[in-house]
């Protein structure tokens, strides 16, 4: 079913093209495998597995993370009000609402598509936003949904994360096994090791490249449903800040799930991970939303709905 989202063909193709050099790379990557397990089958039963795993399981796994969990209309009425409002107006599927007992001020959507998807809030978020401005967070969260791209970063993070896990165990494995192995085993290791971590690298670059873009689009998206930009900007104002004050080792467990989040949990001083960061910046972010603003000639202050 298609929403009332606007699409957006840039973010589709860059999707597509973020794919299909992954898909390259995964055939690299599988070859590696092939060389250190020596069996294709195994290899393929294996890689399969996870993904799956990965694609079917995301939404759970992502809220066990970070410590959230479903609700019921009775426990969050204006929550899930404005959801039910939203995906009235979207002309989409209402996900399951979700909380997130974290003092951190963010929301993300997780879910293979738009009849299993979750978007969950923290408390912390809850207690800072007016209304229009959770309304907007909201809406932004949804358009990931509407997208399609929560599904397709999901699957692109896969391949980052078990070329990570295979560099790991090759690691580990010559370090405490390296004197019971000739020189042409040692070869093969080494080789892939270093497979596995230009497929890490080039999978974490293009990985980011798509997740500010997809950022950018959810913002343009949310702020031309809703028509008023400004509350979303505003929350993005606030959120930001607020995030500044936030003890950085508190933000660590967080940082994992940064290319979910509404906005990075960088802490106070970002600095170098702003260049690998997965959102584009603030002021870009706002600049995009004031620019919107005024194509549409809004007026109303940022507030409640």
């Amino acid at each position: 079913m298609q929403s009332r989202f606007r699409s957006d063909r840039r973010l589709t193709a860059r999707m597509g093209v973020t794919l299909f050099l992954l898909g390259l790379l995964y055939v690299a990557f599988i070859a590696a495998l092939v060389v250190l397990l020596k069996s294709w089958v195994l290899v393929v039963v294996i890689a399969a597995g996870l993904l799956g795993a990965q694609y079917w399981f995301s939404d759970r796994v992502a809220l066990f993370a970070m410590h959230g969990r479903p609700v019921e209309r009775e426990a969050y009425p204006e929550l899930h009000g404005v959801v039910d409002r939203l995906c009235a107006i979207a002309d989409m599927p209402k996900p399951v609402v979700a909380v997130s007992d974290l003092e951190m001020p963010n929301a993300f959507a997780t879910g293979r598509n738009a009849d299993h998807a979750v978007v969950c809030v923290t408390t912390g978020l809850l207690r800072r936003l007016e209304r229009g401005e959770l309304e907007g967070v909201l809406a932004h969260e949804l358009a990931h949904v509407a997208h399609k791209d929560v599904a397709v970063i999901t699957v692109a993070s896969f391949l980052g994360v078990i070329a990570g896990l295979v560099v790991r165990f090759a690691f580990y494995s010559q370090l405490f096994g390296g004197g019971r192995r000739d020189q042409n085993t040692a070869v093969v290791f080494a080789a892939v090791m270093g497979v596995s971590a230009a497929v890490y690298a080039l999978s974490f670059l293009l990985i980011r490249a798509l997740s500010r873009y997809r950022e950018l689009a959810a913002d343009r998206a949310a702020a031309l449903l809703t028509g008023r930009p400004s509350v979303l900007a505003s929350a993005l104002t606030k959120v930001s800040g607020d995030l500044a004050r936030i003890p950085t080792k508190d933000l660590r467990t967080a940082q994992a799930f940064n290319a979910f989040y509404f906005t990075p949990a960088l802490g106070r001083d970002p600095g170098l991970a702003r260049i690998f960061s997965t959102h584009p910046s603030l002021e870009q972010r706002l600049d995009q939303l004031g620019r919107i603003s005024a194509e549409l000639g809004e007026a109303t202050a940022p507030g409640g709905v």
